[in-house]
């Protein structure tokens, strides 16, 4: 009988207790972001140990680290379980995410080299095949692919990693989004932000980005309607 800890394989006893810890926080980060242990699940250590075939110290160190990452909690008297997606935090996140990146695609479009116009071109491309094929991981690699173009496009570094750090922080929304319907949509959202980046329409480029934006929004709360035990109220 399967079990969510199935996420979860057995690491090498021998290796060093640091190296141990990095190895289960490393595997218990994976399962969450894949909602393998899904929000507001309570985790066994046991059951983590005996999956893994580690001792109860790395787990506790390694659930220390991920409960630093906002990832887990403890609860007081019953354990640590898999913390709720908070909607509140993915506003922020997406804010964040808006504010600058609605911005790049502007400078971007005012300032297009052809080599960008290339990358993102064969991106689509691939993008197309990946939803024609319901190729969901494909799909996902892609899509960041294309905003790390348009990123790399307007060489600034520091925006670069703001934007990586609130991407990151929505691994288990992106997640929930990843239906086929989404990814048409994604998909038709990324075209429209390319053709007016081709156009050289700044304005409308920063419309379409904020647009895209937007509609993961919408989205989320509409999953938040239908499984609100996985959001935090």
């Amino acid at each position: 009988m399967s079990t969510p800890y199935d996420a979860l394989h057995k690491i090498d006893g021998g290796a060093q207790r640091g190296s141990l810890t990095d190895a289960v926080e490393e595997a218990l980060r994976e399962a969450i972001v894949t909602l393998a242990l899904e929000p507001g699940m309570m985790i066994d250590k046991i059951a983590v140990c005996e999956r893994m075939g580690v001792s109860r110290f790395p787990v506790s160190a390694a659930l220390a680290r991920l409960e630093h990452a906002g990832l887990v909690e403890v609860l007081p008297q019953r354990g640590t379980r898999v913390k709720p997606i908070a909607l509140r935090d993915i506003h922020q996140h997406l804010f964040i995410r808006s504010a600058l990146e609605v911005e790049t695609v502007r400078g971007v479009a005012l300032h297009l080299a052809p080599a960008t116009l290339d990358s993102l071109s064969s991106n689509l491309e691939q993008q197309r095949a990946a939803v024609a094929n319901d190729q969901r991981l494909a799909f996902h690699a892609l899509d960041l692919a294309f905003h790390e173009i348009l990123l790399d496009a307007i060489a600034l570094p520091r925006v670069k990693e703001i934007v990586a750090v609130s991407r990151n922080a929505l691994d288990r929304a992106r997640q929930i989004l990843a239906s086929p319907e989404r990814l048409v949509h994604t998909l038709a959202e990324h075209e429209r932000i390319f053709e007016a980046i081709r156009n050289g329409e700044a304005d409308a480029a920063a419309k379409a980005m904020h647009d895209h934006l937007d509609q993961v929004v919408a989205e989320l709360h509409r999953s938040a309607a239908k499984r609100p035990d996985l959001f935090e109220q």
